[in-house]
């Protein structure tokens, strides 16, 4: 019986630790997505890793548009009308990828794939890719 309260107690435990790094990558994931449509340049600073760069496809060339450029361009107190949502996250230790949609009226929506460190107690977005979305 007391062994059986142990693995209960253990797999309990394992997932609220779970659903807790879930949530603060999920925050992180928010910083952006509020940033990025909201017009919060501050909120990206927060997400972002310094030294963080984005990538994408154009002419079939592979580009990169820095994230403090990223950045510089987000124009506080401007939201684009854009709406974020959330698509997967999935994580191990302290390593995180997640898929986000960002869609805007009347136009194609964006995927933008991250990728996430935990360091020092806090997730932060090391790198991103996007695209647009096709059917």
């Amino acid at each position: 019986m007391k062994k059986l309260i142990l693995i209960t107690c253990v797999l309990l435990t394992q997932c609220l630790l779970s659903q807790t790094e879930e949530q603060s990558i999920r925050q992180t994931l928010k910083k952006y997505i509020d940033g990025s449509t909201g017009g919060q340049p501050k909120l990206l600073e927060e997400a972002f890793h310094p030294d963080l760069n984005l990538y994408y496809v154009k002419n079939n060339k592979v580009n990169t548009w820095s994230g403090k450029a990223y950045i510089t361009d987000t124009k506080e107190g401007q939201p684009t009308g854009e709406k974020g949502t959330i698509l997967s996250v999935d994580y191990t230790n302290d390593a995180a990828v997640a898929k986000v949609e960002i869609a805007s009226p009347g136009k194609t929506p964006y995927i933008d794939y991250f990728m996430l460190l935990k360091a020092e107690g806090k997730w932060t977005i090391i790198h991103k890719m996007f695209t647009k979305k096709t059917n």
